[in-house]
């Protein structure tokens, strides 16, 4: 064979090898709490997701789609071997999901190293949001002080003088009272601090009602939120004490809770009662599929499947440029449709969004929420500044 055969052959391979590679399978990791007291949190994220991919005709970016599910049971130390396990076995594109705060930050070092595209959709811890921002980790959810900032600004324009404040005991647990505080000006009556996952809080109660504030502002998830809002209607405080929360009543409590949360009032970015383009027809497709009302983090979950669509599209399916695929996800927030309303990517990849105060009603014999007010519009985090790494 000649030489001008050789490399025209050669040259020839080389290119379908590219053009396989840019249109490979694109392979998605999820890891959430799947299993435990919190595991309603991380199956509306993975339900939510799913749904968004199902919509997309099973594809992201025109791309088959695969997804590797996994457990991190709210642990730290699994979330960091899951995170180990999905780039280095796996080989997945990016992942989804990626816990609570305390999971979140354990599952970085390798995270960081191989410079995988992450999108968490239920964290946005302080220190990824301020100095120790990444090109490559996204919140697609909140920056974790955002809901409580808005309940803090709520708080203060309902004239309220003392609040209580309590919350669990790791990264969000004081990121949710940093930012409650940031924006109430009045006086805290007291800031208390619960193991994560505790089961009764009778003691705590009693404290706070002693305390006599004008209020209580709480941040408890999942199976802590249902615990705390019925010990507290049982001990008879809901009707002499305005309950403010974070990521308590939702979604994945409300269906638990019903009656006992009848007044209460969330900040949010996302729920049912919002009147924004496709969000009927996420609710009506969600509850379809899945038979229940969606929540915030299922929200999130789907808005994520869009994100991806985008990023995938705008590489040509070509994932394997990390640093490209991550400017692809960071750029695509501008042009995502959010259901959840005005959405974007600010320079720490956190997000820029409305932030709503919604309040429990019960109407007829159904339990559901109605939009109150928007505390915080386009809101963007306090950390910001602090992000220089891009």
């Amino acid at each position: 064979m000649k030489t001008h055969s050789i490399v025209k052959t050669i040259a020839y391979s080389m290119a379908v090898l590219s053009l396989s590679a840019a249109h490979a399978e694109v392979k998605i990791g999820f890891t959430a709490p799947l299993s435990g007291p919190v595991a309603a949190v991380g199956q509306d994220q993975y339900d939510g997701f799913m749904l968004g991919i199902e919509a997309l005709g099973k594809k992201l970016g025109g791309e088959e789609v695969t997804v590797v599910r996994e457990d991190d049971q709210l642990k730290p130390e699994l979330g960091n071997q899951i995170a180990r396990k999905l780039i280095d076995r796996d080989k997945v594109d990016a992942i989804v999901g990626l816990g609570f705060s305390n999971v979140l930050m354990a599952s970085l070092p390798r995270i960081v190293e191989s410079g995988t595209v992450a999108i968490a959709t239920n964290a946005g811890p302080s220190p990824l949001a301020g100095a120790g921002c990444l090109a490559n980790v996204f919140s697609m959810a909140w920056q974790n002080d955002g809901t409580a900032e808005a309940m803090g600004k709520f708080a203060q324009d309902s004239g309220y003088k003392r609040v209580y404040l309590m919350a669990p005991n790791y990264q969000a647990g004081k990121d949710y009272v940093a930012g409650f505080k940031r924006y109430f000006k009045g006086q805290v009556a007291d800031e208390v601090y619960t193991q994560v996952n505790q089961p009764d809080y009778s003691a705590e109660i009693a404290q706070l009602q002693a305390a006599g504030p004008d209020a209580v502002f709480v941040f408890y998830p999942g199976g802590m939120g249902v615990n705390f809002v019925k010990q507290f209607s049982q001990a008879g405080l809901m009707k002499k004490l305005p309950l403010l929360s974070a990521f308590t009543v939702d979604g994945t409590t409300l269906p638990s809770l019903r009656d006992a949360a009848v007044g209460t009032i969330s900040g949010a970015m996302w729920d049912v009662a919002l009147k924004t383009p496709g969000n009927t027809e996420f609710i009506a497709s969600f509850n379809k599929k899945y038979g229940r009302v969606p929540s915030h983090y299922a929200a999130v979950g789907y808005d994520t499947a869009k994100l991806l669509d985008i990023a995938v599209r705008k590489v040509k399916g070509n994932t394997s440029d990390k640093v490209a695929f991550a400017a692809a996800v960071k750029s695509a927030g501008a042009e995502l449709k959010s259901i959840r309303g005005p959405f974007r990517f600010n320079s720490n990849n956190m997000p820029v969004q409305n932030y709503y105060a919604f309040q429990t009603v019960k109407e007829g014999s159904a339990v559901t929420v109605k939009q109150l007010s928007t505390p915080l519009p386009d809101h963007q985090d306090s950390y910001v500044a602090q992000c220089k790494a891009k």
